[in-house]
């Protein structure tokens, strides 16, 4: 598998820009992130994900993955398992710890798959 970078442009754009919201993140009643200087990412015709400051995410909840997957447009991910009341969610966070550049705001954000835990923003 190839991993030359691939820049954004208008066949798939991708922007990074503060979200200006309180982004809370729970795990069933659980906050596992509060932030206020959240980012959101709009990516082509995904839908957009909120990149939460890692610092503002419960660190006690986290447990580092051994997963690895890759995007040619931000590099490679790792990921976090989440441990809330109900067990382990293995792999419901992501993160880029050396994003590419052209997304480097990213770096040090985690983001949340949406179908494991509930983003509200306000």
């Amino acid at each position: 598998m190839s991993r030359e970078p691939k820049t954004p442009g208008p066949d798939h754009p991708i922007t990074v820009e503060k979200s200006g919201e309180h982004v809370v993140a729970r795990l069933g009643e659980q906050v596992v992130a509060d932030s206020t200087t959240a980012l959101i990412l709009r990516e082509a015709s995904y839908p957009p994900v909120y990149y939460i400051p890692l610092a503002d995410v419960d660190q006690k909840v986290l447990t580092p993955s051994e997963t690895h997957t890759y995007c040619p447009y931000k590099g490679e991910a790792s990921y976090y398992s989440l441990t809330g009341a109900d067990g382990p969610i293995a792999d419901a966070v992501w993160y880029y710890p050396t994003p590419y550049p052209a997304v480097a705001e990213i770096a040090n954000h985690a983001a949340f798959y949406p179908d494991q835990v509930a983003i509200s923003a306000r």
